[in-house]
Order: C-alpha cells, then structure tokens, then sequence
C-alpha cells in the first residue's frame, strides 16, 4: 500500500520501539518522514537503514522535554520538506516506583517528556495541519485508561495525553484536522523491557498490568494501528482512543 504517497509525517521517538516501526511503516506507504529522537546516534543508523531500502527519511535530534527546540523542528520540517501532513507523538517513558519514592522531580520529568511535549509538538504543528486538512496521532496507553500500581505518574501523564487529544479532536474537527489516540498495553519494545519492580512490590498487584494473551503485541502491530488512523482511510474518526491491549483493561 501507498496509503501516504505524497505526503509529509513528523515522528517522534523514532530510533527504536514503536517509534522506529512507525517511521519505518510510514516511509513503506510512500510518506517522507521527519524522524526525531534524543538518541541522534541510533536514530541515525536507523534512518540510514531505511534510507538504503530507498525510503524518504530526514533525521534530526531533538530532547522532546526543550520546548523552543520542538517548535524549531516542526518548522524545520515544513522549511525542508513543504508541509506536514502527519504529527506521530510517540516519545515517551516510563517510571515505576512506589508512590512514597515518587519525588517531585520524577513527576515533572514525567509529565514533560510523556505529556507536555505532546501539547507543545501538537501546538507547533497545529497551523500547518490545518494547512494541508492533516491530522494527529497520539500514543497513550492502557494505562491512561485503568489505573496500575506503582505507576501514579505513567498513568496520569497518559490519561492526559488521551484526554488532550480529544480536547483537540472536538476543538478541530470542523476545521479538518482529526486528532486520534492510540492505548498499547504490554509491548515488546526496550522500554517495557527496562520496567524494574520496585522494592516491596505486592506482586498479586501485578496481574492487571499484563494482557490477558499469553504474549506481548509487536511495535509493528501498533505502527500498523497508527498507520491506519493516520491515513484517509480512518477520515471518519476523530477523538478515538483505539485500545491494542490483549485484554487489559478487558477486565
């Protein structure tokens, strides 16, 4: 499929996990992608993999968490490239700790890394969106929509990520921007893989964090789902929350 011939999408977290897949899947479809990550040297290498199969990748290292930086890499973007069609918001961390050792500090690296630079990427992309009748594709999580234990800062910053990009969904729809959400559960990608079980953990507490699957979903799987609100295909929804979880917040 070349669901995105001719256009332009900006990605996020693009050097490995859900952000590398999707940068990868969009570039499959015919995008040119505008790849960001604070990691410049994998990114870089990523990109130049990509690159050598012939896709349309530009790369650029940017810290999510510096606001004037993401406002220069939206332009950057549209100077280079034209336009910009797509926004993928999927630059995010996790911090799992007993809510006793959350410091203040951890709490507002959190919420500016997860959340903050989602509002300001969406804020700097937004004039341009409306441009080109683009749209916006978020990651959340499941754990933006049910609460989990040892994880008080994950879950708000993603239950606002979710509720911001239906803020925008209803603020923009009749002026042609959708903006959607994606909620992964478990995913086999480094960040989930670098999770540690904080010390005392009740781990009967633990069952609801996993999916209900005896496996984890693919980054692949989820750039698939991203893909998919991104193109025209899905021009009829905005303000979605599209849960890929294996049954987690099933129950």
């Amino acid at each position: 499929m070349k669901r995105f011939q001719g256009k332009v999408a900006f990605v996020t977290g693009a050097a490995s996990g859900i952000g590398l897949a999707t940068m990868a899947r969009l570039g499959r479809e015919g995008a040119q992608v505008y790849a960001v990550d604070i990691n410049a040297e994998q990114l870089a290498r990523e990109a130049a993999s990509l690159a050598g199969e012939g896709l349309a990748i530009r790369n650029l290292a940017l810290d999510v968490t510096d606001e004037a930086a993401c406002r220069a890499a939206i332009a950057a973007c549209v100077a280079e490239l034209g336009k910009l069609d797509v926004l993928c918001n999927i630059a995010g961390m996790a911090l799992t700790k007993n809510f006793a050792d959350v410091s203040a500090a951890d709490w507002d690296r959190v919420m500016t890394v997860n959340t903050r630079s989602v509002f300001v990427l969406c804020q700097a992309a937004m004039p341009h969106l409306l441009e080109t009748g683009g749209n916006i594709v978020n990651i959340s999580s499941a754990a933006g929509l049910q609460g989990l234990p040892y994880n008080s800062a994950y879950c708000a910053s993603k239950g606002a990520v979710l509720l911001l990009s239906k803020s925008l969904a209803a603020e923009f729809a009749g002026r042609g921007v959708r903006v959607n959400a994606v909620c992964p559960g478990a995913v086999d990608t480094p960040l989930v893989k670098d999770i540690q079980i904080p010390e005392g953990a009740d781990m009967s507490l633990y069952g609801r964090m996993f999916p209900l699957t005896p496996y984890f979903a693919q980054a692949e799987e989820i750039a698939g789902a991203v893909a998919y609100l991104a193109s025209d295909e899905a021009r009829f929804i905005t303000g979605s929350a599209l849960v890929i979880d294996g049954g987690q917040t099933a129950i």
